[in-house]
C-alpha cells in the first residue's frame, strides 16, 4: 500500500435493519421459513475514496447523508456490513461531544482516560498534560465531573486531548460549531498546523466556506453514496446549488432575451447603453428561472467603465443588468465578494439594507446599483457573486445565483499611500501623566 495514503476506502456499505415493533426481530430469528420481518435502511451504499498525506478532506451533505456513518466506521466504533477501511498511522477523532467521557470522572481524570484509549501511557500524558490543559482552556473546572461541564466545555477538553496525542490521521465530525469564536479560530489556526505537518484530516461541516477555506478536496455525500468528489470549490458551489434550488446543474449558458422596458425618466435608459457590461450567462449559476442577471460592470464612482484592476478603497459601483421572466413579489439583489479560496469577504442585499423593491414584472430589465467603499485588501484575484430571490432574509426562493460571476485583481495593499496625511505613526509616545 503507498505509504502516501493514510486512508483508503474500499466499496464501503452499511446496511442497517429496521423492524417496526421489537417482536418482529424475535419473530424473524425463529421463523421456520426465515420469512423477513425487516426492511433496509442503506445508510452507505459503495463509497470509495482515498486521503494523502497532507490533505484535508472535507465531507459535505444535508443530515442523513451518512457523514457520522461514514466517520465511525473509518475510525472503528462501527463495523461496516461490506466492503474495506486501511488505516496507516495513528488516528484521533472528534465525533459525537464528549463521546468516550466517562461523566462521573473529573476532566482531568478524562484526559488521561482518553489518552490511554489512543494509545498512550500515563507517562507520555505526562510530558502533554500542561499543554492539553492550556489548550482547553477550562480553568479549574477540570478537578470537577464532566457531566456538570457546558457543552462548549466538552468540546474544548475533547478537542484539546484529540489534537495533542500526536495524531497522522485527524477526524473532526461538527464539532467545532460548538465552541465560541475564539475558541474556533483557536482550533482553526491548530488544523492548518497539522496540514503543514503533513498529517491527513477528514473534516466534516455543514459550512461550506469552511471548507472551501480550508480542505483540498470535498466529498459530497447524499442518501449514502457518493454524489460528487473532486477540489473543494466547485464541489461546494454544486452543493450550495443543490441545497438552494434542489438541482446540483451549474448553467454554463441560461438562453434568454433582453428586452428592455424603458422605465420613466430619461437616465435609465442611458445607463443601459452608457455602462461598459461584461457578459456573465456562460458563467455557473443556479436558481429557479423567475429572472436572470445576464450582465455586470465594477465602476469607480462617476464612471461607467468597467474597473478590473485597482488598489481597493476606492469608491465603487457595481451594476446588476436583470432581465424578469416571471412576476417576483418581492424581490431581493445582492452579491457575495469572496477571495481566490471562495472565503467570504464582503456581501449586501437590498433586503438587509432595508431597502423594499417593488414587484418586478415578467418582460422588464432592471438596473441595479450598489455603491460602496472597497475594503482594502491583500494583492489578489476577487470574485463577486451576484444573486436575485424572492421572500426574505431567512426565506426565499434562488431566482438565480452567478458563481464567481465578475473578477477584480488587487494589485496593491499600500494603505499608507491610501490614508495620506491621517496615518501618524508614533513610536516614542510619553504616556505620563503628572494629574493623578
Amino acid at each position: 500500500m503507498d505509504n502516501d495514503i493514510p486512508v483508503t476506502v474500499n466499496n464501503l456499505s452499511k446496511v442497517y435493519r429496521l423492524y417496526d415493533r421489537p417482536i418482529d426481530r424475535l419473530k424473524e430469528s425463529f421463523h421456520p421459513f426465515r420469512k423477513q420481518y425487516h426492511r433496509d435502511f442503506v445508510a452507505l451504499g459503495d463509497v470509495s475514496f482515498v486521503a494523502k498525506k497532507g490533505e484535508v478532506l472535507g465531507i459535505i451533505g444535508k443530515n442523513g447523508s451518512g457523514k457520522s456513518t461514514l466517520l465511525q466506521i473509518v475510525t472503528g466504533v462501527l463495523t461496516p456490513t461490506s466492503g474495506k477501511v486501511h488505516i496507516r498511522g495513528r488516528v484521533s477523532a472528534l465525533l459525537e461531544l464528549g463521546s468516550g467521557f466517562n461523566p462521573e470522572l473529573s476532566g482531568l481524570e478524562n484526559v488521561y482516560f482518553q489518552s490511554s484509549l489512543l494509545g498512550f501511557s500515563a507517562r507520555e500524558t505526562d510530558a502533554k498534560i500542561d499543554e492539553i490543559l492550556a489548550f482547553a482552556d477550562i480553568g479549574e473546572f477540570v478537578s470537577q465531573p464532566v457531566k456538570t461541564y457546558s457543552s462548549g466545555m466538552f468540546v474544548r477538553l475533547a478537542f484539546a486531548v484529540a489534537i495533542h496525542v500526536d495524531p497522522d490521521i485527524l477526524i473532526i465530525d461538527e464539532a467545532l460549531s460548538v465552541g465560541d469564536f475564539r475558541f474556533q479560530q483557536k482550533c482553526l489556526r491548530k488544523i492548518k498546523q497539522f496540514k503543514e505537518e503533513n498529517k491527513t484530516i477528514l473534516f466534516v461541516s455543514h459550512s461550506t466556506h469552511s471548507v472551501i477555506e480550508f480542505c483540498d478536496r470535498a466529498l459530497w455525500l447524499m442518501d449514502g453514496k457518493i454524489r460528487e468528489i473532486g477540489l473543494a470549490n466547485p464541489v461546494c458551489q454544486k452543493y450550495m446549488a443543490y441545497m438552494s434550488s434542489g438541482n446540483d446543474t451549474l448553467c454554463a449558458n441560461i438562453d434568454h432575451e433582453i428586452s428592455w422596458n424603458s422605465a420613466p425618466g430619461v437616465s435609465s435608459s442611458q445607463l443601459l447603453e452608457a455602462i461598459e457590461w461584461e457578459d456573465v450567462t456562460r458563467c455557473s449559476s443556479f436558481g429557479d428561472g423567475g429572472a436572470t442577471i445576464s450582465d455586470v460592470c465594477l465602476s469607480l464612482q462617476g464612471e461607467n467603465k468597467r474597473l478590473k484592476s485597482f488598489q481597493g478603497g476606492e469608491r465603487v459601483i457595481l451594476y446588476l443588468k436583470v432581465a424578469i421572466q416571471r412576476r417576483i413579489e418581492h424581490p431581493i439583489v445582492g452579491f457575495h465578494l469572496c477571495d481566490s479560496r471562495g472565503v467570504h469577504i464582503l456581501g449586501m442585499n437590498t433586503f438587509a439594507l432595508g431597502h423594499q423593491l417593488e414587484p418586478f414584472l415578467a418582460g422588464e430589465t432592471k438596473i441595479i446599483a450598489f455603491e460602496f467603499n472597497f475594503p482594502f485588501l491583500h494583492v489578489g484575484t476577487y470574485a463577486f457573486s451576484p444573486a436575485i430571490a424572492n421572500g426574505t432574509q431567512l426565506t426565499n426562493i434562488k431566482h438565480h445565483w452567478i458563481h464567481d460571476a465578475y473578477l477584480v485583481d488587487i494589485q496593491s495593499t499600500d494603505i499608507n499611500q491610501k490614508l495620506g496625511h491621517y496615518l501618524v505613526i508614533k513610536d516614542n509616545v510619553d504616556v505620563s501623566c503628572t494629574n493623578l
